[in-house]
């Protein structure tokens, strides 16, 4: 075991160079212990590996102590969003400056996610049944489009995604990356996820491509630099036996994971620009892993600089880890999953009550390879990437943990600092929501608020402006529960979710508009129900669009439609309904040169944001 080559990093701060190489040339053979993977270190860190034969040996110990009698079975997740994505920024503005637009519903400014539809104020780009499409707001009219699909149009995930650099856009494909199991077999050829980059300047062109093995996780862009997050399998053939007991399967598909070679875990990639092809496989000089501890899977950060107008081969570098959430800011990548290799769900003892999440912070400030800063852990989980946030070199983390018999539950904010290569807990505030569990997060600088549920809806308001000493200033409690939390100027905030009833059953779509003004007495002002109905924006807040400058706020509905809100200092008032083909439901909302644009699968249209009328009608055919 090696650890990870300090240098010096941008900013004055220490980074760690992950690991740097080429890749392996064949991939030695070996036993591998049956037995559970090492214990866990008291301190996290990642560290690399000696030599090719050391990460054999820890990656087949991981997947040894993971597997069952139906493969690596439920709990594996290969795969955490079905999607295409289209990634890159706004056009820089010129004398001839863009319209106002609006943009993605991004976590942190700087750091551009990828989403189904972009627009730069010139153009509006999206990714519909492999076909790529250009529309220029101003004459309301397709102007370009490109099928990325063709003959692997089944192959293609009904949801897109979209984001723009300059005249390029990188446009990320993932297909369903196949789960360890029965009858599962190697494939000739890398499948997973693919990246098309696609000139603009004229009618959209692709200029270079990339396959890598594995599932799209997530992929943040800072500058011109775009970070893509691929999480891999290890791939395995295990034989299916029926009428064999467990214990035999497993014994069984122990044996499949001692007889395999290295190349069954690091991911194989090809890239091409132009007329050239080039073909690779991750290095295990590239890959590091936790000190004591080896995870299931790997986790592959790519980097491409799109303003070079090739991809290559993205530079990467792979983490034995099984993290699945990814949280950006434009100077730091952190990875995030529950704490393994060790009993899965299925298996006994579960100890849900020692579940920990483990985090790793890399260096983004500069252009390429991200280098590797710090690690650490929280007890319990987050509910997803809001329930993270870096401010003045603190991570604020918001977890949930249950009991032993998984019918209490608590919740906590933990405040991180990094001491070296380490993120150490500074302060916490516990005993959130006991019984509950948290359904939303928002950090706002020195500020934080966090939502449980079970059957009423506490809202707290913490004040975190010392990490040291984070607390509570004060409680909500109301029936129902905010899902999104959205700033709203004015020192209010508000709330998506659902309404329920004093038993927690849910009654349908609510939008509550709070005053947290007073951390001590935050308060709800106004609320807009829709019985029986719900929104995307409860699961996905890129579905969410709000104009600051006006107060429109505008939420997909569970029913298709598109209901658009005007939120005021006290009030929440009803707009209109924009509607697009019943077959068709309206997905995202963005706003362009004033201008209502709303986007489904069959079309665009444009509406006038006042008062729901539609204005146009851009059919994608």
């Amino acid at each position: 075991m090696r650890p990870v080559t300090a240098i010096a990093g941008a900013g004055g701060l220490l980074a760690l160079t992950l690991l740097a190489g080429s890749a392996i040339a064949t991939a030695p053979t070996g036993s591998a212990p049956a037995a559970p993977a090492p214990p866990r270190p008291a301190a996290l860190r990642l560290v690399g590996y000696d030599s090719c034969a050391e990460a054999l040996a820890g990656l087949r110990a991981a997947a040894t102590a993971a597997v069952g009698p139906w493969g690596f079975g439920a709990g594996w997740h290969p795969n955490a969003r079905g999607d295409v994505a289209l990634l890159g920024e706004a056009v820089p503005k010129t004398a001839s400056a863009a319209p106002d637009h609006s943009s993605t519903n991004n976590h942190e400014p700087g750091a551009d996610e990828p989403d189904l539809v972009k627009t730069d104020g010139r153009r509006i780009v999206t990714v519909s049944r492999g076909v790529l499409r250009v529309v220029d707001p101003a004459t309301r009219r397709e102007t370009g489009r490109i099928d990325l699909a063709g003959r692997e149009r089944d192959r293609w995930w009904p949801d897109n995604q979209l984001l723009l650099h300059g005249d390029r856009a990188l446009v990320l494909v993932r297909s369903a990356a196949p789960v360890p199991g029965p009858a599962i077999e190697r494939k000739a050829g890398p499948t997973g996820s693919r990246l098309l980059l696609v000139d603009l300047a004229g009618p959209p062109a692709v200029v270079g491509t990339y396959r890598i093995e594995g599932g799209l996780l997530d992929a943040r862009l800072t500058g011109s630099t775009a970070r893509v997050v691929v999480r891999s399998a290890p791939q395995l053939s295990f034989p299916y036996a029926e009428r064999s007991t467990d214990a035999a399967r497993t014994a069984t598909n122990r044996a499949v994971i001692t007889r395999a070679g290295l190349d069954a875990w690091l991911p194989r990639y090809e890239w091409t620009a132009g007329g050239e092809r080039h073909t690779g496989r991750m290095g295990c000089d590239r890959l590091s892993r936790p000190a004591g501890s080896t995870g299931t899977s790997l986790l592959t950060v790519l980097s491409f600089d799109l303003g070079t107008g090739r991809l290559g081969d993205g530079d990467p570098i792979s983490v034995a880890s099984d993290a699945d959430l990814v949280y950006g800011t434009p100077g730091s990548l952190y990875l995030a999953g529950i704490a393994g290799p060790g009993p899965r769900r299925w298996e006994r003892p579960w100890r849900p009550e020692a579940t920990r999440t483990e985090i790793y912070q890399f260096d983004t400030s500069g252009a390429g390879r991200p280098r590797y800063v710090a690690a650490g852990s929280v007890p319990g989980v987050p509910v997803n990437q809001y329930a993270l946030s870096e401010w003045q070199g603190h991570l604020r983390g918001a977890t949930t943990r249950e009991d032993a018999r998984r019918t209490t539950t608590e919740s906590a904010v933990h405040v991180l600092a990094r001491q070296g290569d380490r993120l150490t807990e500074s302060g916490v505030v516990t005993g959130l929501g006991r019984g509950e569990r948290i359904y939303s997060v928002r950090f706002l600088g020195g500020t934080g608020y966090v939502v449980t549920f079970r059957q009423t809806d506490p809202l707290y308001a913490l004040d975190l402006t010392d990490p040291a000493a984070p607390r509570v200033t004060g409680e909500l409690k109301i029936t129902g529960y905010s899902a999104y939390l959205h700033p709203v100027p004015g020192d209010r905030l508000l709330g998506v979710g659902q309404e329920a009833d004093r038993r927690g059953r849910r009654q349908g779509l609510q939008v509550s508009l709070f005053d947290v003004h007073d951390p001590a007495h935050p308060t709800r002002l106004a609320r807009y129900h829709v019985p029986g109905d719900n929104s995307a924006v409860e699961y996905d807040p890129h579905a969410f669009l709000f104009e600051p400058a006006t107060g429109l706020v505008a939420l997909p509905l569970g029913t298709g439609s598109i209901r658009l809100l005007t939120v005021t200092d006290r009030a929440i008032t009803e707009v209109g309904t924009v509607t697009h083909a019943p077959t068709a439901p309206s997905l995202r909302s963005l706003l362009v040169g004033g201008e209502l644009w709303t986007v489904s699968e069959s079309g665009l249209r444009v509406s006038d944001p006042t008062t729901a009328r539609s204005l146009d009608w851009v059919p994608l055919t």
